[in-house]
């Protein structure tokens, strides 16, 4: 309840109220804090909606956006559906504008004024593209393939279209009632095709460019097209070797190739269609997509702009001719800004320090539409018109304005060889007093190409606002390897594996026990991936330091992590930098940066989670933890738990809802207690019945 929804006047006489009158007012005008319901529970987390996209029409007056609705956990195990909304701008008003399936790839199309949309509806047998009037109406299916259209991309006469989708697979000749599935072989490639959708029946043209596409941009005018493939549709392939060819549109014959190397994530004509922009990395061993490249649509070799830039490039529009305007992340903030194409006049449009932004889309006039979240709040749609300030347009997950949440800051320190300055997130525990040190959970983030912003971070395997409810502290570094921070120190980690990186985390965590903020004998930690990786590291090399872990489709043999992971190419090129089978030194070396090669001081009670059909980390690295720990440290309590089906992370509603409440039960166990001889819950998870 919120008082401001309450207007009192002044009492023009003297009147006496009842009792039970006089106690509701004075209810009312409790302070906030005491009315509110004390913190964030993981049903409230498995219920939650979040804005995933937007795109704003070139006039300006509407914003299409997508919401991600979580099935009922308890009704079933499936993933999220995407719905589509469309916000008016004039009006600030919102309306569900489809909601019957999930959609994806939104677009005003050229000409018109209809939103277009993949989505696959009841009789479909393929997602295919649809459109709605934005005044409202009935979804007309505008073009289907045979098989799923994976993304397309409006030429601007309105009519035609460039999109992507698989090849048919093979199938068996064996006449046994059984197919083994061969492993990496018999992929399907990602081809390129054109097609007009206002022909009845017209039969697309597929794009004579070889290997497996992941990108199709149209040129301003419409005459060629700028493709990326890779050599196999591999997914080492796609993440180091795509290369950019332009093709032309009325004889489509390639008539140029960009000379590029290394990861790619974006590719931006010029408004003259002379030059393109890459969002890619600074060079093959760059391990994130992040600079900006320019180059000859003829060809050529793509030059870095702005390489000294302390932060990553996250979004390119070239929107004026030798402008491109961009958002970007700088340590745990977002920004909008543009940069002229030599690398100077850069300008900053918008700072957030308190934005977590991850999109936006421009309209003719400048304005800007964006999806980002807040400290408080998950993501949401904003507007952002030039000179003003950003203006929040939609209001989900209503429930929020009800809960007391943790304060949360952004702090920095220095790390123990003086070498950087690291930054991270605190959220404090509801209610925090600073009387005494609170038991704190570190949360380690994946890649470790990647990095926190000051932004809404609670999900079903981050604890934050959850575990603040309960009395924790919630510690997020960005130690070093991750991005946000400049070339120099997302290269710093790299033929590092485990090591400074990783020391850098201990280093946070006695900074915030220096401030009298973390509890010393009351530290957990969790992450997946790359944290899951930390979270065994911390278990053993480390476990002195740490009362509870939780581990998450982590690394715990790099050993037989290289000859089980999908992506050994990059795994070399933008990590180890090097074979471990050059030396009998390397392969120990290696080793000697295992978890298992540690159990010996293990003492840190740890859960370990792990999606059954990961093929990003193996989820035998798990299992040879637990094997390890269970054969050589029986007395450490340790859990192993398998979620069938699930991948390198949970996507569906009953997993991800049965890892929260596993996890937070785990931690209130050992980490709350800071006792490691307590008896280990249940095997069942503590699914609360439902009324």
């Amino acid at each position: 309840m919120n008082i401001s929804h309450f207007l009192f006047y002044p009492l023009q006489k003297k009147v006496l109220l009842p009792i039970s009158v006089l106690l509701f007012i004075s209810i009312l005008i409790l302070p906030n804090q005491l009315i509110a319901q004390s913190g964030v529970t993981p049903e409230q987390i498995a219920e939650m909606t979040s804005v995933t996209s937007s795109v704003i029409s070139e006039d300006g007056n509407y914003i299409a956006y997508t919401v991600s609705v979580p099935a009922d956990p308890y009704e079933a195990n499936t993933s999220n559906r995407t719905e589509l909304y469309l916000l008016d701008v004039a009006e600030g008003t919102t309306r569900p504008y489809y909601t019957s399936s999930s959609v994806g790839s939104l677009d005003f199309r050229p000409g018109t004024h209809t939103i277009s949309f993949l989505t696959q509806r009841a009789g479909d047998s393929a997602r295919s593209l649809y459109e709605l009037p934005v005044d409202g109406g009935e979804a007309v299916k505008l073009f289907s393939f045979e098989r799923n259209i994976i993304s397309y991309t409006w030429h601007n006469d309105g009519n035609h279209i460039a999109f992507m989708a698989t090849d048919a697979p093979e199938t068996s000749d064996s006449s046994l009632p059984y197919q083994a599935d061969v492993y990496e072989e018999n992929q399907t490639y990602r081809r390129g095709f054109i097609t007009n959708v206002a022909r009845a029946g017209h039969t697309p043209h597929r794009l004579p460019v070889e290997g497996s596409v992941y990108m199709i941009e149209w040129s301003p005018d419409g005459s060629q097209l700028a493709i990326s493939a890779a050599p196999t549709p591999t997914v080492d392939d796609s993440y180091m070797a795509q290369q950019v060819f332009v093709l032309d549109y009325s004889t489509r014959e390639i008539v140029a190739e960009v000379n590029n190397r290394g990861k790619i994530g974006q590719i931006v004509w010029s408004p003259d269609g002379q030059r393109l922009a890459l969002r890619a990395g600074a060079n093959i061993n760059d391990p994130i997509d992040g600079r900006i490249l320019i180059v000859s649509a003829r060809g050529g070799v793509p030059q870095i702009i702005d390489e000294n830039f302390e932060g990553k490039y996250e979004q390119i529009v070239w929107e004026e001719e030798n402008r491109i305007h961009f958002l970007a992340s700088e340590s745990t903030s977002s920004l909008f800004g543009s940069i002229n194409i030599n690398g100077g006049d850069k300008q900053t449009l918008f700072y957030g320090d308190e934005h977590a932004i991850s999109s936006f889309s421009r309209d003719s006039t400048g304005a800007l539409a964006f999806v980002a979240s807040t400290p408080s709040h998950p993501n949401e749609v904003y507007y952002l018109s030039p000179g003003s300030a950003p203006e929040r347009l939609t209001y989900n997950n209503s429930w929020i304005n009800g809960v007391e949440l943790g304060r949360q800051e952004v702090i920095t320190y220095q790390t123990r060889d003086g070498q950087y300055s690291i930054d991270g997130v605190l959220i404090y525990p509801v209610g925090y007093d600073g009387a005494t040190p609170v038991p704190m959970i570190t949360v380690v983030h994946g890649g470790p190409e990647a990095h926190y912003s000051n932004g809404w971070l609670t999900s079903y395997s981050t604890p934050g606002q959850m575990a603040a409810s309960k009395g924790y502290a919630v510690f997020y570094p960005n130690y070093r390897g991750s991005t946000g921070r400049g070339i120099d120190f997302v290269f710093s980690s790299q033929a590092d594996l485990a090591g400074k990186e990783y020391d850098d985390i201990v280093d946070g965590i006695d900074y915030l026990i220096d401030r009298g903020i973390a509890d010393t004998d009351r530290i957990g930690v969790t992450g997946g991936s790359y944290g899951g990786y930390a979270s065994a590291w911390m278990s053993t090399y480390y476990s002195d330091r740490f009362a509870a872990a939780v581990m998450f489709v982590g690394i715990s043999n790099n050993l037989s992590f290289w000859g089980t992971s999908d992506i050994p190419n990059e795994l070399y090129l933008v990590h180890s930098r090097e074979r471990m089978w050059q030396s009998d030194e390397m392969w120990m070396n290696y080793l000697k940066r295992s978890p298992v090669y540690w159990i010996s001081r293990a003492q840190t009670p740890i859960l370990i989670m792990h999606g059954a059909a990961d093929t990003r980390v193996h989820p035998a690295q798990s299992l040879e933890l637990y094997r390890h720990l269970k054969v050589r440290k029986p007395e450490v309590p340790a859990r192993l738990v398998w979620y069938p089906g699930e991948g390198h992370g949970n996507s569906r509603a009953s997993a991800k809802y049965d890892y929260n409440l596993r996890m937070l039960e785990w931690f209130d166990t050992y980490l709350m207690t800071g006792d490691s001889s307590a008896e280990m819950p249940h095997w069942d998870a503590p699914i609360p019945d439902r009324n």
